[in-house]
């Protein structure tokens, strides 16, 4: 990295940063806040199973999908333009949501939600960019913006819990109107435009090709996880894969693509990517199958499930606020490689939880799971910007976001089948005679199954169901330890000669040739006037 000699970030910028986290923090507790709705959704608007996948999934799905395209949009029509819009289209969005008065309706608004928060993470963190051009304040900066997202995750059972035992189903929604309206109002005082220079003309059949290359994958990744590696889960990553080779063979050869490949070859910009998308295998998975042993093991309802993870979530906070300050003295590659170690541990303690008396285990687990997490979250994206020329941070934020929610995805798919095939290979040798067979179905496909099923099994059967469940868990866990550990080593040695923030360091073999810095903008304006201006 290199040091960057520019003025400090005042007032302006930091009350801009708070603003900036509204809209991530929401964006975070809408990932968790809709799992409690779900019971009071469906006994109201009967969807078929079919339909409740498709209201759950909706959202990943086209939020994955566009991140991309959005990530460029804002860096040709105005970051902060794209922004407001986004913030705009969400809140109305959510309106529809939550009065929807049918299935079908719901779904719709899912997915228009999906595409209106995919414009607000990548013009987060780009903004970000613009904003804090000293490279310490920029590295707190996207600590802060980085925690948002986990605390809204965190604050999704405890909030969403408090609103069902008062309100409908559809109040969860209306959570993003009040932020839009804030973000409406304060965003022309407190955050700067900023539009790329030379931007050229947009690129929409290579939206078309992105789109085509990442929803299969997307859509792949979630079935697998559903339905273990099956045959359409092969054929949908399969053709995601073949679009994906097109795609990036029709970037390479534009002058203004929407991803430039050649940020690939800086190999801080391609080792930060990697650590991001591997790092999030192991906390998506640990979250899936955490979440569920809260609730379905330790009984616990979702208020309090949702309390019992504030601890972790202030850990991550804790991490991702201190590693860039850390990050001043030590180098980030040590830094990272040294909280995934931790987070090794983590999962080390997560794999030795027993069903009967776990609790206490599961949380310290998942607090250092979690710091690892705020750490590769904070330095990991910051490596990822600060590669990139500023005109290129939309599209680079957009690269950090989308390798984070696939990383989620498959931590889901891989861990998540993992521990399912361990839950149903011990549950079928604890299967007592005589029970139905639609009822041994049930209960032999997952715990949520067997809870449900409980009142028809024989007494005690339940208790070899939640250890069938932990076995799994425990099973997934190490290999997550495994790869983490992994994961570490490889941190220390690709981010070697990455200095300390703020420092010097030799700039990385293989990197892009720099843009000009003094070419004008699409309008005639210099660029970094009119980063710095009002608009």
């Amino acid at each position: 990295m290199r040091t960057t000699t520019v003025g400090g970030a005042g007032a302006r910028e930091w009350g801009g940063l708070a603003v900036l986290a509204l809209p991530t923090v929401l964006l975070g507790l809408d990932v968790t806040v809709l799992y409690l709705a779900l019971p009071s959704l469906a006994e109201e608007l009967r969807p078929s199973g079919t339909q409740e996948l498709w209201i759950m999934d909706a959202y990943g799905f086209l939020i994955a999908g566009f991140l991309l395209t959005m990530g460029t949009l804002g860096d040709r029509i105005g970051r902060r333009r794209l922004l407001m819009i986004g913030a705009a289209a969400f809140g109305a969005v959510s309106v529809l949501a939550a009065w929807s008065t049918s299935a079908e309706l719901l779904i719709v608004a899912r997915a228009a939600l999906g595409i209106a928060g995919a414009t607000l993470m990548p013009s987060t963190l780009a903004l970000i960019s613009n904003m804090f051009a000293d490279q310490r304040q920029r590295s707190l900066a996207i600590g802060v913006w980085a925690t948002s997202f986990a605390l809204g995750m965190a604050l999704g059972p405890v909030v969403g819990g408090a609103l069902l035992d008062h309100f409908w189903w559809g109040s969860v929604f209306l959570l993003a109107v009040p932020v839009a309206i804030v973000l409406l109002v304060a965003a022309p005082v407190l955050i700067p435009e900023y539009r790329a220079p030379r931007s050229g003309p947009f690129d929409l059949p290579g939206v078309a090709l992105s789109l085509a290359a990442i929803l299969p994958v997307v859509y792949g990744v979630k079935r697998f996880a559903e339905d273990g590696p099956g045959g359409p889960a092969l054929v949908a990553a399969a053709i995601g894969v073949v679009f994906a080779v097109l795609f990036v063979r029709r970037q390479a050869g534009l002058a203004n693509p929407l991803l430039d490949v050649r940020l690939f070859a800086d190999r801080t910009f391609s080792a930060a990517l990697s650590v991001l998308l591997v790092g999030l295998v192991g906390v998506g998975g640990s979250m899936l199958l955490i979440t569920q042993q809260l609730q379905f093991v330790e009984g616990l309802p979702p208020v309090e499930a949702g309390l019992w993870m504030g601890p972790p979530a202030l850990l991550m906070f804790l991490a991702a606020i201190g590693s860039p300050l850390v990050a001043r003295r030590v180098p980030p590659g040590i830094v990272v490689a040294a909280t995934l170690a931790l987070s090794t541990a983590g999962y080390v303690l997560l794999a030795l939880v027993d069903a009967s008396d776990g609790l206490a285990l599961m949380v310290i687990g998942f607090g250092l799971v979690y710091l690892g997490l705020g750490a590769i979250a904070a330095l990991g994206t910051d490596l990822v910007v600060g590669a990139a020329p500023a005109e290129k941070a939309g599209s680079a934020s957009a690269m950090s976001e989308t390798v984070q929610e696939l990383g989620l995805a498959l931590g889901v798919a891989v861990l998540g089948s993992l521990a399912t095939a361990v839950y149903r290979d011990r549950i079928d040798d604890a299967m007592p005679a005589g029970v139905p067979s639609e009822v041994a179905e049930v209960a032999g496909d997952s715990l949520a199954g067997a809870v449900s099923s409980a009142q028809r099994m024989p007494d005690g059967w339940l208790d070899h169901a939640r250890e069938a469940a932990t076995s799994g868990m425990n099973t997934a866990m190490i290999v997550a330890a495994v790869c983490t550990l992994l994961l570490s080593f490889v941190s220390a040695v690709v981010l070697r000669r990455v200095g300390v923030i703020g420092g010097t360091a030799p700039e990385p073999e293989g990197r892009a040739p720099e843009p000009d810095r003094n070419a004008r903008g699409a309008d005639g304006d210099d660029p970094a006037e009119t980063a710095l201006s009002g608009g």
